[in-house]
């Protein structure tokens, strides 16, 4: 097989790149491990930045997305009896909108499903380093090869396509402890809330009007069914303001999962031909929701180097993608970080570090400079 760009990874990162290049006259062909089934089937973020928003939109991505999504000016902060709103439309000028990624996902493979080829293992870039590079992989049996101009790694955290750039650079930060998140069909709460409290950090977050999504912090060591949805919705209540805690409406789980939390970035995102998106590149803590924004990013800057290079010939952009990616990637990797630091129950620091976090929250809540500050991160660096 031969192609322009070989695409590695079939979620939204992948599936955007291909979609995008395909408007623009440039051919691709994504390679996928896992069935199509499988990908579409896989709970995951929900918030998009407006600028992640008008991306989709620009490209014919945005009828559903309007349609079903609610956008939200910002998220409250409740602790201790007090609450503060991040208002993403007064401080920067631009809300977010509610809308999972596995309606994305659904988006993409309806118009660019057929060019993924699904249950390729084995998966491997070749002569990177060459104007020729090809990537090999197996399926139902035999091997293949894909002759191509360039490789787009988006095939995740535990891909392939990072472990062949040559002297890559890894920063790491593991947190003590995890997400146990639950799916339910029931009404979400109007607004996404973020809570710190002494038992551990809390979200109510949402994907439609009729599918809420929660979260609580818990031990590394637990696990789903350490928590019955009874023990969960008790649990829950009990870290969020009363006020908001009697507006939930309970039921049984559709999804339930723990999940360990990471901030992680490697660097540089390109060697050779080889061009690094998503997560394959960095991981957020979902604390900041930026995980998905990140990678829609990514796709914006790495597709807007491809079409330049195949419209006038011109590396600048392709030359310069990975310092322009890791700028924002940083940026959203450090405030992630801040966020998950400021709203956890770390065990190592005791009541003092609970009571500093506190103090935190409540000059947050009386400095409107450091209020939109803060504000405007959450809202995402424009693109």
């Amino acid at each position: 097989m031969k192609t322009q760009v070989a695409i590695i990874g079939g979620g939204p990162a992948g599936l955007m790149l291909s979609h995008v290049l395909h408007q623009a006259g440039i051919e691709s062909i994504v390679l996928e491990r896992q069935t199509r089934e499988y990908v579409l089937g896989r709970i995951r973020a929900g918030v998009l930045e407006w600028g992640t928003a008008e991306f989709l939109t620009t490209h014919g991505l945005g009828d559903r997305l309007h349609a079903e999504g609610h956008v939200h000016d910002g998220s409250y902060i409740a602790w201790r009896g007090q609450r503060v709103l991040m208002d993403c439309r007064k401080y920067a000028g631009r809300p977010f909108v509610a809308y999972g990624q596995t309606k994305i996902q659904e988006d993409l493979d309806a118009i660019r499903g057929d060019a993924v080829i699904e249950e390729a293992i084995d998966v491997l870039p070749h002569d990177i380093d060459t104007d020729h590079p090809y990537v090999t992989f197996e399926k139902d049996g035999e091997l293949h090869r894909v002759d191509s101009e360039f490789v787009a790694g988006c095939d995740g955290f535990h891909g392939v396509s990072r472990t062949v750039i040559p002297g890559i650079a890894e920063y790491e930060r593991i947190y003590p402890f995890g997400w146990l998140g639950i799916l339910s069909e029931t009404p979400p709460l109007p607004d996404l809330m973020y809570a710190n409290h002494p038992r551990g950090f809390a979200l109510a977050s949402q994907r439609n009007p009729m599918l809420s999504r929660y979260y609580i912090q818990v031990p590394l060591e637990d696990t789903p069914e350490d928590w019955p949805d009874d023990k969960f919705w008790d649990e829950l209540k009990r870290r969020l303001p009363e006020e908001f805690a009697d507006q939930i409406v309970t039921g049984a789980s559709i999804e339930k999962s723990v999940a360990p939390l990471r901030s992680f970035v490697a660097e540089p995102m390109s060697h050779g031909r080889l061009y690094l998106a998503g997560d394959a590149a960095h991981i957020v803590p979902p604390t900041g929701a930026k995980g998905l924004n990140l990678a829609f990013s990514d796709v914006y800057y790495l597709s807007n180097a491809l079409i330049a290079y195949y419209q006038n010939g011109s590396t600048d952009l392709l030359d310069g993608y990975s310092e322009k990616a890791l700028y924002r990637v940083w940026h959203a990797v450090r405030f992630s970080w801040w966020l998950t630091e400021l709203l956890h129950r770390f065990p190592e620091k005791g009541d003092f570090g609970q009571r500093i976090q506190e103090s935190e929250l409540d000059y947050l809540a009386t400095s409107e400079n450091y209020l939109a500050a803060v504000s405007e991160q959450y809202a995402g660096i424009p693109l």
